[in-house]
This record gives C-alpha cells, structure tokens and sequence, in this order.
C-alpha cells in the first residue's frame, strides 16, 4: 500500500516520491502504474479542476464522444465493455471505476492550480506551488520526480480565429469547448464553423431537433465511417470468452488493423480514400456527390480521420437535416455569416469548432537552477524528456493512434526509470544527445508533412526541438515504439545520473 501524504490546513510542505500533475485520462493512467509497479513509492495528484476527467469534464457540447474506439482508447489493465465509441458520460463512468477499485482518488488533490514549478540540483528536488481553489490558499509541495500529465490544449481558452464584424452578429456565438449544456437549440438555425473531430459529433446531433445545420468548412476532411460496434467483441462475447481476454483480442485486433491502415495511407493514399468513399455511401448513398464538400486537400492521415459512428453525419446531410458550405469568412454579420463568395449564411446560434490553443507542460512556470525554461530551446527524448530539465517526463500521447497506447506505454518506461533510479542510488536523471545536440539536425517537434494539425502549426514555435534521429523526436508511431520502449537502455549514453542524497528520502509531511 502505498504511503498517502495528508495535505492538513496547517501543512507548510508536502513531499511525495512522485507528483503527477492532471487527473485526466493520463493521470489516472499513469497514477495505476506507479503504485502497481512501485508500490514502495508515495505519490500524489494534483488537479486544478474540482474532479477528475480532464478532456472529458471540459467539453459539454452535443453528443461529445470519443474519436478512437475505446478498446485501445481504454487502458490495457480495464476491460471496456460497451461501444467502440463511447459518450464522455460513459468514458468518465470508465475512469471512475479504475479511480474506486484501485484507492486513487485518496492521492487526488482536487481544485489545485499549479503556479510553478522549479528543480534544484543543489538538493535534486522539485517544489511545485499551488493556489487551492478553495480558500485561495498557496500550498506547497516537494516532490523527487514530476510526472506531467496535464494534456496538450488550454481547457479555459479556446482558438476563435480574428473574425471581421463578430460583435455585429446578433445571434448567440460560442465555441464547443464553452458550450453550455442548458443551451436550447430546438427548432433554431445553427451554424457550426469547423470540420474536424468536435464538427462531425455536433452536425447529426444537432440535426435532431434543430431547424436546420450548416456546417462552413475552410477546407473538406476525411470521414471514416463504420458501425459503432465491434464484431469481433461481439462473436467473443457470444461463445462465452471471458471480457479480459475480449478486451486483449480485439484491443490487439484493431491495433494491428489501424497499422495496416497507416502504412497504406502512406503507400496508397488514392485507393484508402475510394475505400473511405464506399463507406460513406453505404450510408449517403451511390449517388452521393463528394466534389465540392468531401474531397480534401491534404493526404489522409496528415491530419486525423474524423470517425463517423453509423454514418451519422452523413444520414444527416440525407436526410435534409445538414448541409455543408465550403468557403471562408469574409466577415460577420446582423443575422449570421457572409461567405468569401458572397452567400449569407443566417443563423440563430453560430458554433466555432475551431479548434484549441496549445498548452505546453500546461503554461506553468518552470524553473531549473532558477532559470526559466523556454521549452523551444530545449530538445525532446522521444517526445517524454527534454534536455536541461531533470527528473521529469510528459506525456504527450498519439494522434494517429489512441492517445491512451502511449500512456500504458509511459507508465512501464518511468516506472522501470524509478526503479533503476532508486535500485542504483540515483538522485537525478537527466538527458542528452551523444556528441551533443550540434551533432544532429534539428527540426520541428512533429514533421509538418507528415502531421498537420492547426493546433501545432499555431504552436510549434513553443514546443521543443526534435533531432534527425527516432530517439530525439517524437515519432507519433506506435508500432516501432510499442517494440522500442522496453528495450531502452537506462544505462545507455543519453541518460545521465547523479547523487544519492535525494533517492532515499522517505515521504514526509511537514
């Protein structure tokens, strides 16, 4: 069991082994592997909102459900049982069990903001301050390792691209992330700007009961449309195989499926998007017109494919319900929009599903030795560590991939880091490129033509540098890493250790 430290209205300092900053779907993952694989080891959760789901307790808006099925989007140590894609009220259900049945929620610190973080080498400790939201109080805790889970996008503050004319518009304006839930749209005209992942959920949910959807789109994207069940779950379950064994077959199932998927987007991309089109039609129909709205211009997978569970969008667009206008914004107007091409599109409620502003290591304030860290100037180890900041790792999942993969994936690599630490008398871990950076060829931290998302292109200027080789970027591939991680070598050449001082310390609450 592990030890708790008890945060009392009187604590000045709190230490634990490990601190994991967010209780979303990486936290809580990776708290399971930590007190699963280094029971010795006490560690806490701090969280700026007053529960735990991270993604899924922001967003609010109509129908919000998983983009990536939840049998790799779940973990691997919690049978899913249920839909491949699951409504944010059931993946947060999911979350609450794994939080119950494994005693996490007693190292949650809830309504805990973090202001900054800073690393000492003089004592190889981290002292993180935190504003608690409940009575404004600043608390403070030091911890040996900083485990940063707090996602990759502001939860507070949307993108809501520099639109001519938005105070003219007299309609209700807001972005999905802002969305209130009490928002009655019934029998109204809603325009939702946008066509990724958060557009294609609202379009056929909206289409429900409003007057009429519009979706505007910049540009068309790819749609991958399937029934939202699984039939290789469902023959399992059918004969009898128990739901461990159901989760591990169809999680491997689908991963080697969605490899194969990749490699063909690369090696074949014409012929995936006549595969996607067909699947389009067995919903929209054979007659169904892809030219102006369905035809993007990016590659497939350069950004992610929008999953379309039943074909809904499409049912919708069918059925009258929907239509799409591809074009751009000229300006805003009294009733709606006007269009680069001259066309009004009135609306009564306008949605922007434009996507997030990026947050790196969540906008926290980080120290090393006093120094701030300006995190484009330091470069990556796999997308986890990064050069000149000590004891400390990201998780930054896929994209491709279910984010979740990298999760269970980190949570081995830094457990197995822990211990080497402590079996070794290691008090601090850094890492370093062999020969030093100026021996490899710096880029940016994902490859613009492999991976495109408006968020990182918005951002790369704020996320650290990757080098030319796999170990020194991000590679965004879960099927070399799934087989490179556990052959890492914690002794190799990259990894640099120090001290014995702080290894040792036993938890203690002042």
């Amino acid at each position: 069991m592990n030890a708790v430290a008890d945060i009392r209205s009187d604590a000045q300092v709190t230490h634990v082994d490990v601190l994991i900053v967010g209780a979303g779907i990486s936290g809580i993952g990776s708290a399971f592997h930590l007190q699963d694989q280094c029971p010795q080891m006490s560690y806490a959760v701090l969280e700026m909102k007053d529960t735990f789901g991270g993604t899924w307790e922001t967003h609010k808006y109509p129908g919000v459900r998983s983009d990536s099925d939840l049998y790799t989007f779940g973990y691997r140590f919690k049978p899913w049982i249920g839909p491949p894609i699951a409504t944010a009220q059931e993946i947060l259900a999911y979350m609450g069990e794994v939080i119950e049945e494994n005693g996490i929620g007693e190292h949650i610190r809830y309504g805990h903001r973090i202001r900054s973080c800073s690393f000492s080498r003089e004592s190889d400790l981290w002292t993180v301050v935190a504003t608690r939201n409940s009575d404004g109080a600043d608390v403070t805790f030091t911890c040996n390792f900083l485990w940063m889970c707090s996602g990759y996008y502001d939860h507070e503050t949307p993108y809501i691209p520099d639109w001519k004319g938005l105070d003219d518009y007299k309609g209700q304006f807001v972005h999905a992330q802002l969305w209130d839930p009490a928002t009655d749209y019934a029998g109204k005209r809603v325009l939702v700007i946008g066509s990724g992942a958060t557009a294609a959920t609202v379009l056929p949910e909206f289409a429900k009961s409003a007057a009429h959807v519009t979706m505007l789109q910049r540009s068309p994207t790819y749609f991958f449309c399937h029934p939202n069940q699984n039939e290789l779950a469902d023959r399992l379950r059918e004969i009898g195989v128990d739901e461990p064994t159901v989760h591990r077959v169809v999680r491997q199932q689908i991963m080697h499926d969605q490899d194969m998927l990749t490699k063909r987007c690369i090696e074949e991309p014409d012929a995936v998007f006549e595969e996607l089109k067909e699947l389009i039609r067995a919903y929209a129909g054979e007659d169904f017109e892809f030219e102006p709205h369905f035809t993007p211009k990016y590659r497939v997978w350069q950004q992610r494919l929008a999953f379309c569970p039943d074909g809904d969008v499409f049912q919708a667009v069918k059925a009258g319900k929907a239509s799409v206008v591809t074009d751009t914004i000229d300006r805003f107007t009294e009733k709606g929009v006007l269009t680069a091409s001259g066309e009004e599109i009135e609306a009564d409620i306008i949605v922007a599903a434009t996507g997030f502003n990026l947050s790196v290591m969540g906008n926290m304030d980080v120290t090393v030795d006093g120094e701030t860290i300006d995190w484009h100037d330091t470069l990556t180890y796999r997308g986890m560590m990064f050069t000149g900041v000590p004891n400390m790792v990201w998780v930054m999942g896929y994209f491709r991939a279910s984010w979740t993969l990298r999760v269970d994936m980190m949570g081995d690599f830094v457990c197995h880091l822990l211990r080497h630490m402590r079996e070794n008398g290691a008090s601090r871990v850094e890492v370093s490129p062999p020969g030093g950076a100026g021996a490899m060829q710096l880029g940016p931290w994902i490859d613009p033509d492999n991976f495109n998302p408006g968020y990182l292109k918005r951002g790369m200027d704020r996320m650290p540098m990757a080098g030319d080789r796999p170990e020194w970027r991000h590679t965004q591939d879960y099927w070399s890493e799934r087989d490179d991680f556990p052959k890492i070598d914690l002794a190799g050449p990259e990894f640099r250790y120090t001290g014995e001082h702080a290894a040792q310390r036993e938890p203690e609450v002042a």
